[in-house]
């Protein structure tokens, strides 16, 4: 799976070389509205040209919601124009959000991105994901508005669990009753799947299981049997995608690895073309990952 997360500083020069820089003059009196124009026609341009390069390889791309809502409007101006470049390569779209909070204002998070909102002067379409990624630390009543919604929309839903971060042991492996956090949120995100599992056995209700911590996928397994596990952390954050068969026990499509930097900035390391380099990183990460 392709993660985007695209950065203003640190884009494909392909995606600056239309950019009229020289329109932007240097220090305060740069306009603000200019800038932000500019950044997000730049990001929309080098998102484009990573689907063009990776995307024949992946079946998703992981949009990082943040990295295109900084930019404001245009920002998610730039993000419904990749999410339909994607589409039209053939791929899903998951939309890395990591949304939770209040029931209320958990309904709205679902109606923001796979549903829509009921207005007096009709319906008000959401983003139109096929999934997204939320935080479970607010407790069930606040991922039933969520799991609804994703169910109301034929989407997905993936639930944090144990993630790729150095730091979330700071938490998530805290005891937590005779067993650490992270394994408690598992139990909880497989009860609150099971009424969502197809006839193939797996869940709407995933779960984010950092691939940083292969050790652990296979206990995550026998707690979730049901969850697509979403895998974050190969290649820059060190994880192997060799070390992840146990994801992929109950199904072939029981994993989705994802990777982001190790694919869009592989020619960092590589050399030459960013989108050549892209496209050879891409197909080798399908290649390890269908022989898990």
């Amino acid at each position: 799976m392709l993660g985007l997360d695209p950065d203003p500083g640190a884009l494909w020069p392909v995606a600056l070389a239309a950019s009229p820089r020289s329109r932007l003059p240097d220090g305060p009196e740069a306009g603000a509205a200019e800038a932000v124009e500019l950044a997000g026609a730049a990001v929309e341009r080098h998102c484009l040209a990573a689907i063009g390069a990776a995307g024949p390889a992946c079946v998703a791309v992981k949009l990082q919601f943040a990295c295109f809502e900084r930019l404001g409007a245009r920002g998610w101006r730039a993000l419904e124009v990749v999410r339909d470049a994607a589409r039209q390569t053939g791929l899903l779209v998951i939309a890395d959000a990591k949304r939770g909070d209040v029931p209320v204002t958990a309904s709205a998070y679902a109606q923001a991105l796979v549903g829509s909102t009921p207005t007096p002067f009709g319906e008000a379409p959401g983003f139109g994901a096929d999934s997204f990624t939320a935080n479970p630390l607010l407790g069930r009543d606040s991922l039933e508005p969520l799991v609804e919604g994703a169910a109301a929309a034929h989407a997905g839903c993936f639930l944090l669990v144990n993630t790729s971060n150095p730091g979330a042991s700071d938490l998530q492996d805290l005891d937590a009753g005779g067993a650490p956090l992270y394994e408690r949120i598992a139990e909880l995100v497989d009860d609150v799947g099971a009424a969502h599992t197809a006839e193939c056995g797996l869940s709407l209700v995933g779960a984010v299981t950092g691939a940083t911590r292969p050790e652990r996928l296979g206990r995550l397994r026998e707690l979730m049997p049901r969850a697509i596990f979403l895998l974050p952390g190969v290649g820059a954050q060190g994880a192997s995608a060799e070390a992840l068969g146990a994801a992929f026990g109950p199904h072939p499509a029981a994993g989705l690895v994802a990777a982001s930097r190790s694919i869009v900035g592989a020619h960092r390391e590589r050399g030459g073309d960013p989108a050549l380099a892209a496209e050879a990183a891409a197909q080798e990460l399908r290649t390890v990952t269908w022989n898990v």
